[in-house]
């Protein structure tokens, strides 16, 4: 028999402006428990007041009944569920905006490239899947030794995600980008050039590092178009590779990295960081100018550079 201060149905209805039949509902759902009068109806404690206040403010941010319960039961805080409704909700307009620029980029192609297009873009279901594939092809590039923010970083390079607004040109770069990110024999070259010697070096995290720091060094030159040229940037690059390797940087060492390295300046993965640059905007892509210093390293080897040729 329920007995003290208990508010009926439809007391609490007044009381929250929630009506009869969605506080039956929520009821049936154990959003709320109530207990029974003598004659089977619902009383409601006082506090049900505030919990159903609870429910119908979370209901309009448009929460489910399971994360409202997940609230109510304390498995989840309020902010972290908000949170996870709010990430939600981004991938959603993400994937909304990614299917617009898509539609627009067939709809603006020339009408003799409008089906070659529309069979490059219906190949990508959406930027973020689009992203797991360019993260599969980089992810073994990162075994070894490296700390884990050397690994983030170099996959934030090497795998750019979508554009949060792409444009279309955007969507079509990046749908081309994972078509040579599937590509086999792409990525046995990337496995013959960037894994030969892991095992060999033991602070994979410093190589990154002073690899990053000659790019930084041959950044303006490469965003100003520059041909490249052996100079301070390239013997940063190399010396990065010899310390490595616990070697110096000699004749035979420059010929023996240009070897190994020669798979990165195939013209695929030069198209790949080509269009990285177009869908993140950058002037001088990481991997553009990694690929000018292989270039000018090439140089040297083959011209005869005053590193190159010492003794």
């Amino acid at each position: 028999m329920v007995t003290g201060d208990t508010l009926g149905i439809g007391d609490l209805a007044r009381r929250t402006g929630v009506p009869v039949r969605t506080i039956r509902f929520y009821c049936d759902e154990g959003l709320l428990a109530p207990a029974r009068s003598v004659g089977g109806h619902r009383r409601f404690d006082p506090t049900a007041v505030g919990r159903l206040n609870l429910v119908r403010r979370l209901r309009g941010l448009g929460l489910g009944l399971k994360s409202i319960t997940d609230v109510l039961t304390g498995q989840r805080s309020l902010a972290d569920t908000v949170a996870a409704e709010r990430a939600a909700l981004d991938r959603e307009v993400a994937a909304l905006a990614w299917r617009r620029s898509v539609l627009r980029a067939v709809e603006e192609a020339p009408p003799t490239d409008r089906a070659a297009r529309l069979e490059l873009l219906c190949a990508v279901a959406d930027g973020f899947a689009a992203h797991d594939v360019l993260v599969r092809l980089w992810r073994p590039m990162t075994t070894g030794p490296i700390p884990p923010d050397t690994a983030r970083m170099f996959l934030d390079i090497s795998a750019p995600r979508p554009p949060e607004l792409p444009t279309p040109a955007q969507v079509v770069a990046y749908a081309e980008l994972v078509l040579l990110a599937t590509d086999r024999a792409l990525a046995t070259r990337l496995r013959a050039s960037t894994l030969v010697d892991h095992d060999r070096i033991a602070d994979l995290g410093a190589l990154h590092a002073a690899v990053g720091a000659a790019c930084e060094l041959a950044f303006p030159q490469v965003a100003v178009g520059a041909r490249p040229q052996p100079g301070p940037a390239l013997d940063l690059f190399v010396a990065a590779h010899a310390a490595a390797l616990g070697t110096g940087d000699t004749p035979g060492f420059r010929r023996a990295l240009n070897r190994r390295t020669a798979a990165d300046r195939h013209p695929r993965l030069r198209r790949y960081w080509h269009l990285a640059g177009e869908i993140t905007g950058e002037p001088a892509p990481v991997g553009v100018t990694h690929t000018w210093l292989l270039d000018a390293l090439d140089r040297s080897v083959s011209r005869g550079s005053p590193a190159a040729s010492a003794p």
